[in-house]
């Protein structure tokens, strides 16, 4: 099952002035149309920076996690080195600035210069009672809200 996809980026991720913005190309700017009373949006990005073909092989990730399985399959992982580099964040809207294609953000885990490929909305009913994590997971944090002001440099290998 080899099959080819075809997809355009809608944008990027820009820093303007330390402030993170998803800045749209001109001639998708009215897909914002009415999206401005949402609080939150699930940006799907390409990582870009890791679309090298070796990483596009990568299914075993090694001591990724300080407290997790020395080997985590790449599916159990949000590490951008997959087979497609597609990743998903859910942001805050601070401002959408419809006319321009600019929606800001106070914060997005990817880098500037990262395409966009797509903005849905984010809805309360996609939220999960009961979710679990395996057990090495189970400290992080439960609510976006708390994702900033958590501790990373004790969980990830940045190496």
């Amino acid at each position: 099952m080899n099959k080819t996809f075809q997809i355009n980026a809608i944008g990027q991720v820009k820093l303007i002035k330390d402030k993170c913005v998803i800045e749209l190309d001109s001639n998708y700017s009215s897909g914002l149309t009415q999206i401005e009373g949402f609080s939150h949006l699930q940006i799907i990005w390409w990582a870009h920076l890791t679309d090298e073909p070796p990483n596009r092989e990568t299914l075993i990730a090694e001591k990724l996690f300080k407290k997790a399985p020395d080997r985590v399959g790449i599916f159990g992982t949000r590490a951008p080195s997959r087979p497609n580099p597609i990743m998903i964040s859910t942001i805050k809207v601070e401002k959408i600035d419809v006319k321009n294609g600019i929606i800001h953000t106070p914060f997005i885990d990817s880098e500037p210069g990262s395409p966009i490929l797509d903005i849905k909305p984010y809805f309360p009913m996609e939220r999960v009672k009961k979710c679990y994590v395996p057990e090495w997971f189970k400290h992080w944090p439960e609510w976006a809200e708390e994702v900033m002001s958590f501790n990373w440099q004790n969980e990830i290998n940045f190496d």
